[in-house]
C-alpha cells in the first residue's frame, strides 16, 4: 500500500485530498498545527471525519518544530510527502506578516529536510496563483517570469519554489510545485471571498466588493484540484517531459497550474450565490484592496499533458455544491 504524508491535513484542500487519496487506496499519515488563523472547530471537524477511515493517522504539531516533524516523518516513511500546511491569506499578509515567514518559509525548509533525510520518490508542494503578481499577460503559464510577487504571502511562496528547485538540483530529489487558482468549494475556508459572501447574504449583511466589483478569477472547484494534484503524484519531474514542459534543465523539477482556466466576472459569482440562496446581497462596493490584482486566468495545458485531466467544473455547479454544505454544516 502507498503511503502519503499530508501537511495540512486539517485545512481545507488538505481534507479533501486526504479523503481522495484514502479512496484510492492510499495509507495517510496526516500533519497540522491547528492554527488559530480561522475557527479551529472547522478543522477539528475535518479530522474527524478522516478520522473514521481506514489508513488514515493525524499528528498535531507546527511546521516549526522540526524535531516533531522528524520524529512523524520517520515514525510514517511515507513514499511521497504532499506539502500543503501554510499561513494562508493574502489579506492577512499585511496585518501579521511574521506568521508567513515562520510557516512558509521556515516550516517549508523543514518539510524539504525531512524529504531528503527520507528519499522520498515524490516531493510535491503548495504554491499559488498570487505569485504572477504584476503580471498583465493571460491566460497565466508557467513559462512567464515570476518575479512581480505584490504581497508578503506570494513572495514566501514564490521563495519556496526557489528553494524546491535548489533541493532538487543539490539532492536529485523530486519535485513539483502546483500553483493553485481560487480554490472553492464544500469545507471551504470562512476567509474565502465564497464563504464570506454566503455567511453575509443569509444573514442580511452587507459584503465588501472590491474594485467596485470589477474582477475576474479562475475559480476552481475543489474536486478538480485534488484530482490534479493527485494526478501528479505519478509525473515525476525527470522522466517522460511533455510538450511545453516546465521541467527544469537542471533538476528533477517543475512548476503546474492547477486552475479552471476560465476566466469569471466577480459579479456573475456573486449572482450565482444570490440564485442559490433566493435572496439578494446587500453590496458595498469598495475601492481595491491593496496587493489585490484585478484577475486572475490559468493555463492548464501542461497539466492535461501530465495527468490527462484539467479542471472542469461550472462555477455555477460548484457554488451549489458549496451552498448546499454551508445550510447543511450551519443548519442555515
Amino acid at each position: 500500500m502507498r503511503h502519503a504524508l499530508v501537511t495540512g491535513s486539517a485545512g481545507f484542500i488538505g481534507f479533501h485530498l486526504a479523503e481522495r487519496l484514502l479512496d484510492e487506496g492510499f495509507r495517510v499519515t496526516g500533519y497540522d498545527g491547528m492554527t488559530d488563523y480561522y475557527d479551529v472547530g472547522l478543522k477539528r471537524a475535518r479530522h474527524a471525519m478522516l478520522a473514521k477511515r481506514n489508513g488514515f493517522s493525524a499528528h498535531e504539531a507546527m511546521l516549526e518544530d522540526m524535531d516533531a516533524l522528524s520524529a512523524v516523518c520517520r515514525e510514517a516513511r511515507p513514499d511521497v510527502i504532499i506539502h500543503l500546511a501554510a499561513q494562508a491569506g493574502v489579506r492577512y499578509s499585511l496585518e501579521n506578516p511574521r506568521a508567513y515567514m515562520e510557516a512558509n518559509v521556515m516550516g517549508t525548509f523543514n518539510v524539504m529536510e525531512a524529504a531528503r533525510d527520507l528519499g522520498v520518490d515524490h516531493l510535491l508542494m503548495a504554491s499559488t496563483s498570487s505569485v504572477y503578481g504584476a503580471n498583465t499577460v493571460m491566460p497565466f503559464g508557467e513559462d512567464q517570469k515570476a518575479d512581480t510577487p505584490l504581497t508578503l504571502y506570494a513572495a514566501t511562496k514564490k521563495a519556496t519554489e526557489a528553494m524546491g528547485h535548489s533541493y532538487a538540483h543539490l539532492y536529485d530529489l523530486p519535485v513539483t510545485m502546483f500553483r493553485f487558482f481560487t480554490v472553492y468549494g464544500p469545507w471551504g475556508r470562512p476567509d474565502m471571498a465564497l464563504f464570506k459572501f454566503t455567511k453575509g447574504i443569509l444573514e442580511g449583511a452587507p459584503i465588501d466588493i472590491y474594485n467596485h466589483g470589477e474582477m475576474y478569477r479562475d475559480f476552481t472547484y475543489i474536486d478538480d484540484l485534488v484530482r490534479g494534484i493527485h494526478g501528479l503524484i505519478d509525473a515525476v519531474p525527470g522522466t517522460d517531459p511533455v510538450e511545453g514542459d516546465s521541467l527544469s534543465p537542471a533538476a528533477p523539477f517543475r512548476v503546474v497550474n492547477i486552475g479552471n482556466s476560465t476566466k469569471v466576472r466577480l459579479m456573475d459569482f456573486i449572482q450565482a450565490i444570490e440564485d442559490e440562496l433566493g435572496r439578494p446581497a446587500v453590496r458595498n462596493m469598495m475601492e481595491m484592496q491593496q496587493g489585490d490584482v484585478p484577475a486572475t486566468w490559468a493555463n492548464a495545458d501542461l497539466l492535461g499533458r501530465l495527468t490527462g485531466y484539467k479542471p472542469q467544473t461550472e462555477f455555477r455547479e460548484g457554488v451549489r455544491a458549496f451552498v448546499t454544505w454551508y445550510r447543511d454544516y450551519h443548519a442555515a
